[in-house]
């Protein structure tokens, strides 16, 4: 595993800062997942980066850590449906809020990957370009969200396993989009995503 920076513990020590991230914001098919973890200032764990710099094995490891640790987490998601209403950004940032709103700790700040978030309560609040690989709350809250996804499209394949999605995950894969082609789109696709080649090349 690599080393995480020991500098980006936190953004001020002996404040409460809930790290969020997402993951399957790029998928066609499943919902997208959010997390919200909490870390004690002393937090150190070897090989604690983004998410999508790890193995699947890696990242299963540090998942355990992360929740045997952390003063407290949270895991949610938006449906589908919800990302075709009201587009990918925002049910991402829904996602976060619901994954906040179900931690038993209130925190003091807030620290979120990427450029855009809309303000949850009155809690001041901070994003992060890249902060999964920056801040140690960013990169435990996108080891949760990614592995509580993963989990959760494995599931959905042993209903749906021609989509692959066992290994793919809903991802925009060659086999995926073919099979999409072939059977049809189920109930977990997102309608407003382009979900064939034949629609890339439409709209062009």
């Amino acid at each position: 595993m690599k080393q995480f920076d020991p500098l980006m513990i936190c953004m001020q020590p002996g404040r409460l800062e809930a790290g969020c991230d997402e993951a399957g914001r790029g998928c066609l098919a499943g919902p997208v997942f959010a997390a919200a973890v909490i870390l004690p200032d002393d937090f150190h764990c070897d090989g604690l980066n983004d998410s999508k710099q790890l193995s699947e094995k890696e990242r299963d490891e540090l998942r355990k850590i992360i929740e045997k640790n952390a003063l407290c987490y949270a895991v949610e998601s938006c449906s589908p449906e919800e990302i075709d209403e009201m587009n990918i950004l925002w049910a991402s940032v829904k996602a976060m809020h619901r994954a906040l709103a179900r931690l038993d700790i209130l925190p003091e700040y807030i620290l979120v990957d990427g450029n855009r978030f809309r303000p949850f309560g009155n809690i001041p609040h901070t994003c992060v370009i890249k902060g999964d690989a920056k801040y140690r709350s960013i990169a435990a809250a996108s080891i949760l969200a990614k592995t509580y996804r993963d989990d959760y499209m494995r599931q959905l394949h042993e209903i749906h396993s021609v989509y692959d999605w066992y290994r793919n995950k809903g991802y925009p894969t060659k086999a995926h989009r073919e099979a999409i082609r072939v059977y049809g789109v189920t109930s977990y696709h997102r309608k407003s995503f382009r979900l064939t080649e034949q629609q890339l090349t439409l709209d062009f």
